[in-house]
């Protein structure tokens, strides 16, 4: 029997007692689940809500699975401590938000693992669904768990708690297995069986397999989105709650061609595949069409060596522009930079410059592969400054191989210095340099560098946290009394993310007996229990030496899987880091092969061009339309705090096809306007707002725009039009409030205006939700304190609902 959970009836008030009840309670616009599916699975995300939601990999797989026939995918995110304990408390399994099914009862739990650090939450997504944590003491009745994502590139610390791995690309063929599954389901196959079928795949590690490949995308980017789909892009669904990036993603290409030594992702997502322009263009305006996202992250690992990226960013500022939607490129090289290019994705909303310098000589710098010269930057900050840009962003990491080889040409002689290095030195002259002769103040982010595996550095020893500390206190105590911001990664952090990154079957006792003692949600700082990992390190001193320092071991653990690049180019770029000596970029007929490009695989490149478009114009000229206008909040509706309302109605009005009037200034927003928030967790049946726009829109086509486009529990119930002319006072909606009208809190009672919300809540029956059935204005007519409806105040000041 499948258990679903609905959080409205099931939890009921008591999700008020935990933070951010909206994580929990689902309803979003878009969710595409089928409650009844042969094949149930969930993608489970090990993190919180904010950010799994803002996680490519978790739409991807959750659309592509939704898109099969006979297949549901429901998503499920790690809960808080506050919710975790709530859960058991009420003896509750954790839940999917789209349907409500229970974890323990689906068949597939698909993990997708960004950072090592996350485990310790997938752990807690386990207990907290009644599934064992062990996947030895998994049984006929629970999920098969398949683990996927950039971390499982070395499963083997994590392979005492998932059953599979997928390595690689989910479109190379995760979802024709998924149909397989289905096809075994069908016919009754029982869990083992469904497992084999798994584990058989060739891209599919499990614990004594070996010889397993990457899944790769070969046709990422050339081919055509699939036509039983309805759509290109990765739109829904809409979270009601503002997510750590709440915005719209488009990948506009997947692998790097620059090849930097210390980057995992630039190895492990070869070749480089660069999208069709066209299918951008087209996930563009269906992420703001279908979306009503006003911001897209045109998304990459070095979004400047897409073909033509001025020539898009031009087209789609000439398209959305006056709809005021922004583009962000997220990775742009500095070597590549193109102040007009970053003065087109500064056109609706100004961006500031960021420089990913990582090490500040020139020698270290071609030890990386990258080049990141002074004079540059000084040159591209002073010419920033006359086009209006301020503030800038400099990235540096200690640790990089090249910058601590021992030698005298790096100031080290001997073992790592009792005191900063040079290193560290150079990153605090590197920027006292820039800042003088720019005349700036900046902010820098300085990490600790973690080596990882299918890298060049794959085998380099890991910087130790006392030296680590060391060096960035030294830069921080140097930089900041010259002005500059300084924020630096935790030393410690690191070396837990090294350990797991390059650890082996005896790190995932670790990790479970981390779990255990309380670790949860660790690479958030307000609920990392440092103290549970230093004791664990304390007691595992040697083997946190031999996997955190230098790796001599003739065969490494991860050598069990195959990224597609050759471990001879691996140990070939390791030389020229010595040297060093820079490797060209990826092209079609590269000098230095990697092993990747051959016959199945390539470098893609976009060729198409776009050329600049003439867009609308939506000011008007005689004054405002403003529409006033009703709606009720219910069921998971209630869980949503007033600043995720704003964001629900401001995104609605955008993929409704209305066009409202916008702010001016630095960041313009939807002129909308509510008379009074509610708070969290209140049942409202007639809150009040209104919405501005140029040209007068009828309340009927506005209500039935936006009937299809709201999130569950959200309904216009009722609206007017008011014409305001320009120098007319325009009365806003909290100015006129007078007071809430809240529903009986005992049976057989009449509803009444409450003044003091407070004591109306604390004096509810346990369990039962604070009710708002209409709010009141102040009557514009009137010289005594009497109160009438908002549309007749409004009528009052601005004439009939007409306008006249």
């Amino acid at each position: 029997m499948v258990r679903f959970i609905d959080p409205f009836r099931d939890l009921g008030t008591k999700l008020l007692s935990v933070e951010k009840p909206a994580r929990y309670s689902g309803g979003e616009y878009g969710s595409a689940v089928v409650k009844d599916a042969p094949l149930k699975t969930v993608i489970a995300f090990p993190d919180l809500y904010e950010i799994g939601m803002s996680n490519q990999a978790l739409r991807i797989i959750y659309k592509k699975l939704n898109a099969i026939p006979g297949v549901s995918c429901d998503r499920a995110f790690a809960p808080a401590p506050d919710f975790e304990q709530l859960l058991e408390n009420e003896k509750i399994p954790l839940y999917g938000l789209d349907t409500g099914i229970a974890l323990c009862d689906a068949d597939i739990i698909c993990l997708t693992l960004g950072y090592e650090l996350g485990v310790t939450a997938f752990l807690t997504m386990l207990r907290s669904s009644g599934i064992p944590v062990r996947r030895a003491d998994r049984g006929k009745g629970d999920p098969v768990v398949i683990m996927g994502g950039p971390c499982v590139s070395n499963p083997l610390p994590y392979s005492r708690f998932a059953d599979a791995f997928w390595i690689g690309e989910a479109e190379a063929g995760f979802f024709e297995l998924c149909e397989k599954l289905l096809e075994k389901k069908k016919a009754g196959a029982a869990r083992d069986d469904m497992l084999a079928v798994v584990v058989s795949h060739p891209s599919v590690w499990a614990p004594g397999k070996t010889g397993v490949s990457r899944a790769i995308y070969a046709d990422f980017g050339r081919a055509d989105f699939d036509r039983t789909e309805t759509r290109a892009a990765y739109v829904f669904p809409v979270s009601s709650i503002k997510t750590v990036q709440h915005h719209g993603a488009v990948e506009i290409m997947r692998g790097c061609p620059n090849g930097c030594r210390f980057c995992h992702a630039g190895i492990w997502y070869r070749p480089m595949r660069q999208k069709n322009a066209g299918l951008v263009v087209q996930e563009v305006d269906e992420l703001v069409n279908a979306g009503g996202y006003r911001e897209i992250s045109l998304s990459s690992l070095s979004s400047g060596d897409y073909c033509y990226i001025d020539e898009l960013v031009a087209y789609l500022n000439s398209v959305y522009s006056s709809r005021h939607v922004s583009f962000q490129l997220p990775s742009l090289r500095v070597s590549g930079f193109s102040l007009p290019l970053l003065e087109k994705i500064s056109e609706v909303r100004k961006s500031g410059l960021t420089f990913a310098v990582e090490t500040p000589r020139e020698m270290w710098q071609l030890g990386i592969n990258k080049t990141v010269k002074l004079d540059e930057i000084v040159s591209i900050l002073a010419e920033a400054k006359r086009r209006g840009f301020r503030g800038a962003k400099f990235y540096f990491m200690i640790g990089l191989p090249p910058a601590n080889l021992r030698g005298p040409e790096n100031g080290q002689t001997g073992e790592q210095d009792a005191e900063p290095g040079e290193e560290e030195k150079a990153i605090v002259d590197f920027i006292a340099e820039a800042g003088r002769r720019s005349r700036g103040h900046f902010h820098i982010n300085v990490g600790v560098f973690v080596p990882k595996p299918h890298t060049p550095y794959e085998r380099a020893a890991q910087l130790d946290e006392d030296r680590a500390r060391r060096g960035l206190s030294y830069i921080v105590s140097a930089l900041r009394p010259l002005g500059h911001k300084v924020s630096v990664h935790d030393p410690f952090t690191a070396m837990i993310e090294g350990l797991i990154a390059r650890g082996d079957e005896r790190v995932g006792e670790l990790l479970e007996q981390a779990f255990t003692l309380g670790a949860r949600l660790d690479p958030w700082t307000e609920y990392f229990r440092k103290d549970i990992w230093r004791g664990l390190f304390a007691d595992n001193p040697k083997l946190v030496a031999s996997l955190t320092g230098e790796r001599t071991e003739k065969v490494l653990p991860w050598s069990i899987i195959g990224s597609g690049v050759s471990r001879g180019y691996l140990e070939n770029e390791k030389v020229r880091s010595d040297e060093p000596v820079l490797t060209s970029p990826c092209i079609e007929k590269c000098t230095k092969p990697c092993g990747i490009c051959g016959k199945n695989y390539n470098v893609v490149k976009n060729s198409i061009q776009y050329e600049v478009k003439n867009g609308e114009n939506t000011e008007g000229a005689t004054g405002i339309w403003r529409m006033l206008f009703s709606f009720t909040k219910n069921e998971s509706a209630v869980f949503v705090p007033h600043l995720g309302v704003i964001e629900v109605f401001a995104m609605a009005l955008l993929r409704s096809g209305l066009r409202p009037v916008f702010s001016q200034g630095f960041n313009p927003h939807v002129k909308l306007e509510f008379a009074s928030p509610a708070a969290v967790g209140t049942i409202c049946d007639a809150e009040m707002a209104a919405v501005d726009f140029a040209d007068r829109v009828e309340p009927e086509r506005f209500r039935a725009a936006l009937g299809g486009v709201l999130p569950a529990g959200f309904a216009v119930t009722a609206a007017e039009t008011f014409a305001i002319p320009f120098g007319a006072k325009k009365h806003s909606l909290p100015s006129l409030l007078y007071g809430a009208v809240y529903a009986a809190s005992i049976p057989g009672g009449t509803d009444e205006c409450i003044k003091d919300e407070k004591a109306y809540r604390q004096g509810l029956p346990a369990g039962m939700f604070p009710h708002r059935t209409r709010l009141l204005a102040r009557d514009p007519a009137s010289e005594n304190e009497s109160y009438t409806g908002y549309f007749e105040a409004y009528r009052r000041l601005y004439g009939t609902k007409d306008g006249t």
